[in-house]
């Protein structure tokens, strides 16, 4: 299965698709958002652009950029890129032309001739002409001569299907569109009345481009990026007057986490702010989407204290949300509409799957795995569509049971497809979410994975706040406010630490440590479980009986028992439970014998690698049943802790907890 469509990257983001479509249906003039799709790389930004196409490329003009990294896109060639593909000539509207933002691109483009400088009006002219038809004979168009110096930036986004690459295709096809970059006189007028520009002469003005950009310092040619794009937006509020107009544009930008990204997008942001605010004109017609995997700079510490956004939850975007939360017109921060991709929750792993059957008929024995797909990556869209991948695969037991648990658990080591290699899951999952850390870094990671807690983890044997700070701005922590790794991240950085001699042992022993002598026995003990040192965890249990609450000693059991494991023992879960927890001699069923299978098999169950198909839940009911009959008093806490269990039970019987295997 090579193909995950734009369907997963959709399932849970309906509402994003529909605050699309409110924009573009907006007045002309109305104010929109800039909506930014906030998450790590895996959370479906991509493949909701492409859906974004399909569902309104043909409705809409619209252009596409991915500001891949490493890709040197100036912003004068993301507005030649986008100005060319909204040129497209739609059926149900006239054309739409760039005027001004062709001829701010060509005044700056090359370095004039002395005769240009010195000729006047006709000297100006005459060389932007000239210049305009050598790039007509090669391109067809001048904006057609972007296309061809930045063709990698408009390659149709990861997980794009027919449709999508279809509509990408005739945006940036090379069908002549002259039309695109027609100017004239009246054009350049707009330059010399331009807040930015020093001459009200239009031709001078026109110069004062071309200066800036050959022989100005930063300063300059930021001024000219901020004037192009400027042009930009004038151009289609003028495109939008008059019958047969669209009445928005939109705008599918890629990768803007990047340094080129974010520049463009604080450009956009710029000069839509100084237009509406400074220059009192109307708001521009672009309906903005934007990927993005990172925090900005621009934005503050990642903490968001200094931002006045915060995230929104995509179900719930609207327009109405947009204007609820929007920050005051003063700030730029108004136009931004900051929405934070979620994971998916079971159930649309599941339909996910069912809706796969008809393209992937092999996965089809494999749809019962939803819930272990789901536990197993927390329901990361790209991590869903790898472990798919890999289980409609050849040789994958077909049919739940022993034989398919134990090919489960060595699943990281499976190959899975990533871009033309053949790489292990575990290796692409980090290839992915680690893009651009080097081995020394992944290693050490890996070590303050081993910790629930990731800041002490990093402070412990990583690089301290630093290191903490990164992952959180790339949006790799479990959740908003959390301290904890996203779990598909940790499951696989610990796999990889397993897999180094001798690191498991001294991370969770340095771990063990650091509670130990901070008097924090329960976070110590979860290292000491991870180190298989069961009968410390039991004993302790057995004893907090007699003197804790029984929430408090859930709370304790459930902390502990998720602890990670590297059991590397052949057998399935019920024979890693019947060698961890071996039963009593005398077949009785008694307190520190329950509790001590309690914990093995909630140690088990908690890794799905372990378990996959939840065989231990049974386990699990019964011996919650047994300790309440053995606790103090009969106890209902316990009872409705074995009912919780008892709902994950596969449809199959299983061992008594407490007499055995």
């Amino acid at each position: 299965m090579t193909e995950h469509s734009a369907v997963t990257g959709v399932r849970g983001r309906g509402g994003i698709v529909s605050l699309v479509e409110s924009t573009l249906a907006l007045d002309r003039a109305a104010e929109r958002p800039l909506t930014l799709l906030l998450g790590p790389r895996g959370s479906g930004t991509s493949e909701l652009l492409c859906v974004l196409m399909e569902q309104f490329g043909d409705r809409y003009p619209f252009g596409y950029v991915k500001f891949t990294p490493g890709q040197e896109l100036l912003p004068r060639y993301a507005l030649g890129l986008l100005a060319r593909q909204l040129a497209r000539n739609l059926p149900s509207y006239r054309h739409s032309g760039f005027p001004r933002l062709a001829l701010g691109l060509l005044a700056s483009d090359q370095d004039l001739p002395h005769q240009a400088l010195t000729g006047g009006q006709r000297g100006i002219k005459g060389a932007l002409t000239d210049l305009e038809k050598r790039a007509r004979h090669q391109h067809g168009d001048y904006l057609a001569a972007y296309l061809t110096v930045a063709q990698a930036s408009i390659d149709a986004p990861e997980g794009a299907g027919p449709e999508a690459r279809a509509l990408l295709a005739t945006a940036t096809g090379a069908s002549a569109r002259a039309w695109a970059g027609r100017w004239d006189n009246s054009t350049a007028a707009w330059f010399g009345q331009h807040r930015l520009t020093h001459s009200t002469d239009p031709w001078e003005a026109l110069l004062e481009l071309n200066r800036w950009r050959h022989q100005g310092d930063e300063r300059d040619k930021r001024r000219l990026d901020q004037l192009l794009c400027s042009a930009f937006l004038e151009d289609l509020r003028a495109n939008v007057r008059g019958p047969f107009r669209p009445r928005s544009y939109l705008l599918l930008l890629d990768e803007t986490h990047t340094d080129h990204g974010r520049e463009f997008l604080d450009l956009l942001i710029q000069a839509r702010h100084d237009d509406t605010v400074l220059g009192r004109r109307p708001c521009d017609p672009l309906t903005v989407v934007a990927g993005c995997n990172r925090w900005l700079p621009r934005w503050g510490p990642a903490t968001g204290e200094e931002w006045p956004w915060e995230p929104r939850e995509p179900d719930r975007a609207s327009l109405a949300d947009w204007h609820a939360h929007r920050p005051s017109g003063d700030s730029q921060d108004t136009w931004w509409y900051p929405l934070r991709m979620r994971d998916l929750d079971r159930d649309e792993v599941r339909i996910h799957v069912e809706q796969q059957l008809s393209a992937h008929p092999e996965l089809t024995p494999f749809t019962t795995l939803a819930p272990f797909v789901h536990r197993l990556t927390g329901g990361l869209p790209k991590a869903v569509q790898q472990v798919f991948e890999v289980l409609g695969g050849p040789n994958v037991p077909q049919v739940p049971g022993p034989q398919q648990n134990l090919w489960l658990r060595d699943l990281p080591l499976r190959t899975v497809s990533a871009g033309g290699r053949k790489p292990l899951l575990v290796d692409a999952a980090l290839d992915d979410l680690l893009a651009d850390f080097d081995h020394a870094d992944r290693d050490r990671l890996a070590q303050c994975a081993a910790a629930d807690d990731l800041f002490v983890g990093a402070q412990l044997l990583g690089r301290g706040a630093e290191l903490f700070t990164d992952i959180r701005s790339r949006w790799l922590l479990s959740a908003p406010g959390t301290l904890s790794l996203h779990p598909w991240l940790r499951r696989m950085l610990l796999w990889h630490l397993a897999g180094r001699a001798g690191a498991w042992d001294t991370a969770h022993e340095v771990l063990a440590e650091h509670y130990a002598n901070g008097e924090q026995r329960v976070q110590e003990l979860y290292h000491l479980l991870a180190l298989e040192q069961v009968d410390e965890v039991a004993d302790y249990l057995v004893t907090l009986r007699s003197t804790a609450q029984t929430e408090e000693w859930l709370s304790a059991f459930h902390t502990i028992t998720a602890a990670p494991n590297r059991l590397a023992d052949p057998g399935g879960p019920l024979e890693l439970r019947a060698r961890l927890a071996p039963s009593d001699p005398d077949d009785q069923v008694t307190v520190p014998a329950v509790i001590r299978d309690l914990v093995v098999a909630r140690w088990l169950w908690s890794d799905p690698l372990t378990d996959p198909g939840m065989q231990l839940s049974p386990v699990l009911a019964d011996g919650f049943v047994h300790l309440s009959r053995l606790w103090r008093n009969y106890n209902v806490a316990l009872v409705n802790e074995a009912e919780r269990y008892r709902l994950t039970t596969p449809a199959r019987t299983s061992p008594i907890l407490g007499s055995g295997a």
